[in-house]
């Protein structure tokens, strides 16, 4: 991995820091994720809301504002 400074000056302190940020991000990409978030619950999944028609504008609209779910 190259990583050249394009502009500035920084100090060998604030150059480490940068590469410790970016050579823990690089890591955390490529390691797969542990399961710590396990499964989502149905009640959650935003992907449920787009399932269902969009209430369409019109004379009584605000009475479908409310959304029980």
């Amino acid at each position: 991995m190259n990583i050249k400074v394009v502009r500035g000056n920084p100090t060998p302190e604030e150059l480490a820091a940068a590469l410790a940020v970016v050579r823990a991000r690089a890591a955390a990409v490529a390691e797969p994720s542990s399961g710590a978030e396990g499964p989502r619950d149905a009640w959650s999944d935003p992907a449920r809301i787009a399932t269902r028609r969009l209430p369409q504008p019109g004379p009584a609209s605000w009475s479908r504002t409310y959304w029980p779910g």
